[in-house]
């Protein structure tokens, strides 16, 4: 067997291989070690994550504002009922070069040269009845009030998966990491061996270069990692507020047992928790209080108003007995635009439709939703599988892995075969480990599918 290797594989090329496999990632990890030296470690738990990414993140400050303005324009149509005051005060000159004024032979008369009038007016007008429309102007705020509350609790839940989800990213990738590490533990102690194999004629230096081949390989894929967890670890950073330099560490997760219910109660839970359904029933209510605002325009309005006037025709500003008089007013006003009998009507009718897209809109989202929470929880159960699949696979390769160790130190089985027994199991625990993560991340989405993602 041994002679058929030496035959089947040219020493050489394998150790320049391997030459250039170390020197890359000894220069990888140089650099890293350098620019992680003034870095800052930070540990911190998923529930500190996400309690840091909504204080710090910029889209729910938007969302607020959001919330402010509609709050300001619901006082505003609240302020609309509010009786409106003017007052004014004029100063008028009036200089007259024909001032006679002849009204017949022997009638006429002379006007003077010039006049001063001083014209002063306060008024106070309160309307009375305007069809309802100031009523519907506070109902409709307020709807919309509610509507950018909910515009804000949907971009919460949208940060805090986003957490979540680069959270768990990062862990998969340290988890990885460390697997990674490990194997390069248990590579080291091959390479020893094989090389004592070799001293003592039991196996060729091809076996030898196979082993630090391997470890090569290993290497390369910790590089990768490497710059996965450096692009994770800067996003996250971004997101939670932190120093672009900050290094964050996770401790190990441990999931709890979650109870998995029927996929009909996670859709009733959707539909009786997802931000969008109850924005749609309001704006429903908005476009049947929008109904009810445009047919108020055929109704006639009262108002009442109350004046006051002050008219002085003296030179001098401050009043003098005799020089000016000060009517007063209080009228009640009803107008009734009655064209928009036949001028209204298509407005009523373009508020229906709008009432009716909105209905239609209710339906497409109520599939919408159900379709996302049936592959929320499918993506869930695949996920629960494949822990229980793959757990099952890393005892069948620990197993192969204990034998053909066995038989590689008898020298039965060959190198390649001892190498390739070990990769099986390195990657059986990686894939392990992801498709942990995998499970908890899918139980995330599942709630945030449902509308539960911050009411857990």
């Amino acid at each position: 067997m041994i002679t058929q290797i030496n035959k089947s594989l040219n020493t050489q090329p394998l150790k320049k291989m391997v030459r250039a496999l170390y020197l890359f990632t000894i220069l990888f990890m140089v650099q890293g070690m350098l620019m992680s030296a003034s870095a800052q470690d930070k540990t911190l738990t998923l529930d500190e994550a996400i309690k840091l990414g909504i204080q710090n993140s910029k889209v729910l400050k938007l969302s607020q504002s959001k919330i402010d303005r509609a709050v300001s324009q619901y006082n505003q149509a609240k302020d609309a009922i509010l009786p409106t005051g003017k007052a004014s005060f004029a100063y008028n000159r009036a200089e007259i070069p024909a001032n006679m004024l002849s009204l017949g032979p022997k009638t006429s008369f002379n006007l003077p040269s010039s006049a001063d009038a001083y014209l002063g007016i306060v008024s106070l007008s309160e309307p009375i009845l305007a069809g309802g429309k100031f009523k519907y102007a506070q109902r409709s705020t307020e709807l919309l009030t509610k509507v950018a509350k909910l515009d804000a609790d949907r971009d919460k839940d949208e940060i805090t998966y986003d957490v979540i989800s680069s959270y768990y990213n990062l862990y998969k990738v340290l988890q990885s990491i460390k697997v990674v590490q490990q194997n390069l533990t248990s590579i080291d102690a091959q390479i020893h061996q094989s090389q004592r194999f070799f001293e003592q004629g039991i196996v060729t230096k091809n076996d030898v270069l196979r082993f630090q081949l391997q470890r090569a390989n290993i290497q390369l894929n910790e590089i990768d990692l490497e710059s996965n967890r450096k692009v994770i670890n800067y996003d996250l950073n971004v997101m939670l507020g932190l120093p672009e330099s900050t290094v964050i560490n996770i401790d190990q997760i441990t999931e709890a047992d979650h109870q998995v219910g029927p996929l009909s109660a996670y859709i009733d839970s959707a539909m009786a928790n997802r931000q969008e359904v109850k924005q749609l029933l309001l704006q429903s209510q908005v476009a049947e209080t929008n109904i009810k605002s445009v047919r108020a325009n055929q109704l006639p309005t009262l108002a009442a108003s109350l004046g006051g006037y002050y008219v002085d025709i003296n030179a001098n500003p401050l009043p003098k007995s005799g020089s000016y008089i000060t009517p007063i007013t209080l009228g009640v006003t009803f107008a009734w635009n009655f064209s928009s009998l036949w001028t209204n009507k298509n407005k009523v009718a373009e508020a229906k439709i709008q009432s009716e897209e909105v209905t239609i809109n209710q339906g497409v989202t109520s599939d919408d939703i159900r379709k996302e929470v049936n592959r929320s929880y499918e993506s869930y159960m695949v996920a629960l599988n494949k822990i229980k699949l793959l757990q099952t696979s890393i005892d069948q390769a620990g197993e192969n892995d204990k034998i053909l160790e066995s038989k590689y130190k008898s020298n039965i089985a060959s190198a390649t075969d001892r190498v390739d027994a070990e990769t099986l199991l390195y990657q059986a625990q990686i894939s392990l480990e992801l498709a942990k993560a995998d499970a908890g991340l899918a139980y995330y989405n599942l709630l945030k599918s449902t509308g539960k993602l911050n009411k857990q």
